[in-house]
């Protein structure tokens, strides 16, 4: 406590002690005045030291601080002109008022008078664009600027080596990857133990040059399973070398007359070895959902990359899996008391058909089914089926609305999505919250947006369509189902129009799916009925596709005119004929739907993975077939986005 304020906390006790001294020195007067005079004379003698005391505490407090406000004065003035932090006032204009000599040292010049940019080009844009604080580079330095918008100042704070420790850490972070041999057990399957072993050292020796190479912890963990462990650098590496580990296992392997394709799942971003896990097998899970050979690299925000995919999902020749997920349908039918089948919007004979031979699983295991319909979107290339089964009244009775289902559902019901894995794209997404167990099965590869907590999923990439897979699971139910000529007839019409009359995506086990169809009562004749188009819908695809013209390298792009609409089956039936024409290896028909959004088709013959242009605009497909819808485009704008795409497709830029 300073010395003045030591004086005048005693003053205060003097004080109190002079005031009981006048009042004794007032009772004793009245008793004996001469001795109450000599006391009042000491008193009086008393005060005048204290007046003097308090002139002397009033003269040391006016001296204190009137030091230690120049004290203040200096230590700021100080502050601002030798602190190594960076203060700049600018006015309206965006013009340096005043800086303080760190940033007339950055720039080694008055920069009074000049505008913001003197400092960095793109200053001002960062003041408008960045909020309070940003990142800033003034000469391979960074700064953290602290925006006062109200006073129009600025603060640079040196925040170099801080950045440099952060990338430091961020390159150093471990990342987890997962790889498995695609197709290994079908490739090996019949092969003596020599040329097995002799393949899969092959393999092995093209994997571990590779993680040499890119200073990669490689450890096989089965016969067609390694885990890789790196870091963020070695992954951007890999990145910017666009994973080629995958074509040269698919060339290797190529040279012993078998070709082996990789899929690698990638979990980076988290710093828990058991998250990084975590996240590397379910980006495993999802390449192997999207058809395999290919990675993709999963973070903890959710967001994926995806490297590869250039081949066509490799068909499986075995059957077991088909069986397997057979009867655990049936037990999960077994444990319902009713089972509801729905497809995507707007519905094609493939989600039809799918979803009928489902009902006819449920009914062949003593439940009831209902397939869920809203014949408010329904497209032309489905209404003479629905004709057709709206004349069979048995199996029309089981065709109910999205209102009705929703009324019908309870805590046991089953619900069975075909045909789609996108909770955005089903008939009815209120079913999906309402019932509990719900059964997945599609042939589409799959993309980021999923049903969650499915209780079974079947997805085969491989399969031409979801109608090849529930005639498989009916083949192998323990009761075969009894399917009418309809039935039969819708499944194999599914499967015609997905592989384009066994033209593409068509495998073995597509026609043995056909031909068990055909042993049904499948009627070839009334798919060809059922198939059947218009004179002036053929006339309108003609037109669209006379609209076509080549962009680059024979990707072929159509685009339909502005005022007029056209259904979503026209439009990919145009992307088809343009793919048959010479010199095309992908073909994309922009176009306007009835109900004024923007629809993308495309096709390629392989060599173009038309999938990936797709997921850069938010939809998706498979490699040889894809599409999009765009909101709130006109088809102008949509056109110049799909070349965008095109074009960073081609530089090897997959991010959407």
């Amino acid at each position: 406590m300073p010395n003045f304020l030591l004086k005048r906390w005693h003053g205060y006790h003097v004080i109190a002690l002079l005031s009981v001294a006048v009042l004794f020195t007032g009772i004793l007067t009245y008793y004996q005045w001469q001795i109450g005079l000599l006391g009042f004379f000491s008193l009086a003698v008393v005060f005048y030291f204290m007046i003097r005391a308090k002139s002397h505490f009033e003269e040391d407090l006016s001296s204190y601080i009137s030091t230690l406000s120049y004290r203040v004065n200096k230590a700021g003035e100080e502050a601002v002109t030798n602190l190594p932090i960076g203060i700049v006032l600018y006015n309206e204009e965006g013009q340096i008022q005043w800086a303080n000599p760190y940033i007339t040292g950055l720039q080694e010049k008055d920069c009074v008078g000049e505008p913001l940019d003197f400092l960095g080009d793109t200053l001002s844009e960062k003041l408008d664009e960045s909020g309070n604080q940003f990142l800033f580079s003034i000469k391979d330095k960074t700064y953290r600027v602290v925006h006062e918008p109200n006073e129009r100042l600025l603060y640079f704070f040196n925040v170099t080596k801080e950045q440099e420790i952060k990338s430091l850490f961020e390159r150093d972070r471990t990342v987890i990857g997962l790889i498995y041999l695609d197709n290994y057990d079908e490739v090996t399957q019949g092969m003596d133990d020599q040329l097995r072993s002799k393949l899969l050292t092959n393999v092995t020796d093209t994997l571990n040059r590779w993680s040499k190479e890119h200073d990669i912890l490689l450890r096989r963990t089965a016969s067609d399973r390694f885990i890789a462990v790196f870091n963020e650098a070695a992954l951007q590496q890999l990145e910017e070398d666009r994973f080629t580990i995958l074509d040269t296992v698919r060339e290797e392997t190529g040279k012993e007359s078998v070709s082996l394709t990789l899929s690698i799942g990638i979990g980076s971003g988290e710093t828990t070895l058991r998250e990084l896990g975590s996240l590397a097998q379910s980006s495993l899970d999802l390449a192997l959902g999207r058809g395999g050979d290919q990675v993709a690299i999963k973070q903890i925000n959710g967001k994926v990359r995806f490297y590869g995919g250039k081949s066509n999902a490799v068909e499986k020749r075995t059957r077991v899996r088909a069986r397997v997920i057979s009867h655990a349908v049936r037990d999960f039918i077994s444990e319902s008391d009713k089972v509801m089948v729905m497809g995507h919007k707007n519905p094609d004979m493939d989600s039809i058909g799918s979803a009928i031979g489902m009902l006819k699983i449920a009914q062949a295991n003593g439940k009831e089914g209902y397939v869920v319909l809203d014949r408010d979107e329904i497209n032309q290339s489905v209404s003479k089926l629905l004709e057709e089964i709206e004349n069979h009244e048995d199996l029309w009775a089981h065709f109910i609305s999205p209102e009705e289902a929703l009324e019908e559902a309870t805590e046991d019901t089953l619900l069975v999505v075909v045909d789609t894995h996108k909770p955005s794209l089903v008939i009815e997404p209120n079913l999906l919250e309402d019932i509990e167990r719900v059964i997945v099965i599609d042939h589409h590869r799959r993309g980021e947006d999923f049903i969650q907590d499915a209780v079974l999923v079947y997805m085969e990439p491989y399969a031409s369509s979801t109608a090849e897979l529930v005639t498989e699971l009916l083949e192998y139910q323990p009761v075969p189902p009894k399917l009418g000529v309809l039935e039969a007839t819708a499944l194999l019409s599914g499967i015609i129009i997905d592989t384009k009359s066994f033209a593409i995506r068509t495998g073995s086990r597509t026609f043995d799916a056909a031909s068990y169809l055909k042993s049904k009562g499948a009627d070839t004749t009334l798919v060809q009925k059922l198939m059947k188009e218009d004179l002036d819908q053929y006339v309108k695809r003609s037109k669209l596709v006379e609209r076509a013209s080549i962009y680059t390298g024979g990707m072929a792009i159509a685009k339909g005119n502005e005022e007029e609409s056209y259904n979503q089956v026209l439009i990919a039936q145009a992307a088809d004929t343009l793919l048959t024409m010479n010199n095309i290896v992908a073909s994309f028909v922009v176009s306007r739907l009835n109900d004024g959004r923007i629809s993308i088709s495309a096709r390629s013959l392989g060599e173009v993975n038309v999938q990936v242009i797709m997921e850069m605009m938010g939809g998706g497909g498979h490699l040889t077939n894809a599409a999009t819808q765009l909101d709130d485009i006109t088809i102008e704008e949509a056109e110049d986005l799909l070349k965008d795409k095109i074009d960073n497709y081609f530089k090897g830029d997959q991010s959407s």
